[in-house]
């Protein structure tokens, strides 16, 4: 019962994956068409972003109230019509505010459907059934530019967010379905008694110590990994001579990494543990951005991305774990801080980033994560080793 409720999430997870750069291939399209330049047309880009962290804040107390399966259903059913509305809109003003709220949904799918898996799975089985779940997302990040930018020039812009909006259609569909028929989708936490402690929970949360070093991990782990991987394409295009099309296509390089990763998950886990998991993670992804700088050539990138695509779903799953425990009164809310953390920690990782890509190269980014995320790890590491007298301490 929980594999199938779990693979209906994953199709959730999947189309919110694939929203989140569905606009990037499609803005010369988007600006020839509102006769705007790529800069304007741009803001689709960063409403949708601003409201996918920010909202977070907002929809982890609600589904700690609410029920979060049954939060994945809403959401889910909103994005569609929000992305109906993207393929409707007569200006670029009103596809900027369907982007926002757009991303106010979507943002919110994937962390209360983990916070959900957090409530359904015991501790000890949660690791592998969040690596088989994260699939979806994993996908959703390979095909989703891909597919938008084969949709917008077969089809038109708008192709990409009809597709979407029959995914979502689908998702809320078979989510409603599984949620009538199966009892195991009934929140196993307790729920606070109104939306006003639901929010009192999410404040208060920032009191725990565990709580904050795991989002303070996951902020700098956003940082240094986003930080570099938003420049790769841009690396491989420029000091090797390789096509947008062929350097934009690691992505799926990096995906098949995290679904190796994923199949492997619940048996390499009880030989490492939670400790060795993510410090090896750490490590395999310094390789890989250390790897990238020494590349003699692009083909050399291939084993590089892989191994960042290994090394960060092993870190980084770990991550995920701790977070839909780090407070499980209130797990909603909890890993929808976490997920605001890590998206916060990304978008000033691409902003830094960005300024040194134009000042030095790429090369500073890509050495900050090879050597930033094996230490990160170890710091992790030492922090899971701590985390019994943490918790103690706390109660």
């Amino acid at each position: 019962m929980i594999g199938r409720a779990v693979l209906f999430l994953s199709l959730a997870a999947f189309a919110s994956a694939a929203s989140l750069r569905a606009t990037d291939p499609l803005l010369p399209l988007i600006a020839a068409e509102f006769r705007v330049t790529a800069g304007a047309a741009a803001a689709v880009i960063t409403a949708f972003s601003v409201a996918y962290g920010a909202l977070q804040l907002v929809t982890g107390p609600l589904a700690d109230r609410v029920g979060k399966y049954r939060m994945v259903v809403i959401l889910c059913a909103l994005s569609a019509l929000a992305c109906l509305a993207c393929a409707v809109a007569p200006s670029l003003e009103l596809l900027v505010a369907a982007r926002f709220a757009s991303g106010a949904t979507v943002g919110a799918i994937i962390s209360q459907a983990m916070a959900w898996i957090g409530d359904a799975v015991s501790y000890e089985r949660r690791q592998p059934v969040l690596a088989r779940f994260l699939i979806g997302q994993m996908l959703g990040v390979a095909l989703g530019t891909a597919g938008s930018g084969a949709l917008g020039e077969w089809l038109g812009w708008r192709a990409m967010f009809v597709a979407l909006a029959l995914l979502y259609a689908a998702a809320a569909a078979l989510l409603w379905l599984e949620m009538r028929r199966n009892p195991g989708t009934r929140d196993a936490g307790t729920a606070p008694a109104s939306f006003g402690e639901a929010f009192r929970r999410m404040a208060g949360l920032l009191g725990g110590r565990w709580v904050r070093v795991i989002l303070v991990i996951v902020f700098v782990e956003g940082a240094l990994f986003y930080g570099a991987l938003a420049f790769v394409p841009f690396y491989l295009h420029q000091r090797f001579g390789a096509s947008l099309a062929a350097s934009g296509a690691l992505a799926a390089v990096f995906a098949a990494g995290g679904l190796v990763y994923a199949a492997v998950a619940a048996r390499i886990l009880p030989r490492l543990g939670e400790r060795g998991l993510a410090l090896t993670g750490g490590s395999v992804l310094g390789l890989g951005y250390l790897g990238l700088i020494a590349a003699p050539h692009a083909a050399f990138s291939i084993p590089c991305m892989f191994a960042v695509g290994i090394g960060l779903y092993m870190l980084h799953n770990t991550l995920q774990v701790n977070a839909t425990q780090m407070a499980p009164q209130a797990r909603g809310a909890a890993v929808a801080l976490f997920a605001c953390a890590l998206f916060t920690g990304q978008s000033l990782g691409v902003w830094l980033s960005s300024h040194a890509v134009d000042s030095f190269g790429v090369w500073p980014a890509f050495a900050a994560a090879g050597v930033g995320l094996p230490l990160l790890a170890a710091e992790f590491r030492r922090r899971l080793g701590q985390r019994g007298a943490l918790s103690k301490g706390e109660q």
